[in-house]
C-alpha cells in the first residue's frame, strides 16, 4: 500500500463539494484520515473564502491511476476539465505526495504547495506532525513551525462533514 498526502480546497458551496470530495475519496480508501477544516483567504487572486483541508490515504493504485481517480473525482464535482489557476472553484484536489516519491516530471512530488501555502503545510502538520517530507529530513511540524509567509488562516467547525 502506498501513503497518500491529498489537499482539498473549495470556494464555491464550500461545505457541499468538500463533502462530495470526501465522499468519492472514501470509495479509494475507508480508513483515510483527514486534516481539521480550515478557511483561508485565496492566494494570488480575489474571491471568496476556502476551506481547505488534508487527507491521508493508503493507496494501491499506479501513480497515473491515481491521478486519474482525482481528476474524475474533481469532475464529479463541477470543475472545469480546462479551469484556470488563482480563480474560484468548486474543488481542487492536488496530490501532495505519493509514498517517498520525488520527481520534477509531472506530477512534480512532493507538491512544492508544501512549502508555499498555510493551507496546505497546517493541515499537514496537525495530520501528521512526525512524518518528514519526502527527500527531506525536515517533518511537517518543522516545516510549519519556520513557515514565514503572511497568508490568514483559521480552522472552522467541520462538524457539517460526516467523518
Amino acid at each position: 500500500m502506498i501513503h497518500v498526502l491529498i489537499s482539498l480546497g473549495s470556494n464555491i458551496e464550500r461545505e457541499y463539494h468538500i463533502g462530495m470530495a470526501l465522499d468519492a475519496l472514501h470509495q479509494l480508501d475507508p480508513h483515510l484520515r483527514r486534516s481539521r477544516v480550515f478557511e483561508a483567504e485565496p492566494v494570488g487572486f480575489e474571491g471568496a473564502l476556502f476551506y481547505n483541508l488534508v487527507v491521508e490515504l493508503h493507496t494501491l493504485l499506479c501513480l497515473d491511476e491515481l491521478m486519474d481517480a482525482l481528476r474524475d473525482i474533481e469532475f464529479l464535482c463541477g470543475r472545469e476539465p480546462n479551469a484556470v489557476k488563482y480563480r474560484s472553484r468548486t474543488i481542487d484536489i492536488d496530490l501532495l505526495t505519493y509514498g517517498d516519491l520525488c520527481q520534477s516530471s509531472q506530477p512534480c512530488l512532493p507538491r512544492e504547495d508544501i512549502y508555499k501555502f498555510a493551507f496546505t503545510l497546517r493541515p499537514l502538520s496537525e495530520l501528521c506532525p512526525q512524518k518528514c517530507i519526502p527527500g527531506t529530513s525536515l517533518t511537517y511540524k518543522d516545516a510549519w513551525d519556520a513557515f514565514d509567509l503572511e497568508q490568514r488562516l483559521w480552522p472552522t467547525k467541520d462538524s457539517f462533514l460526516q467523518n
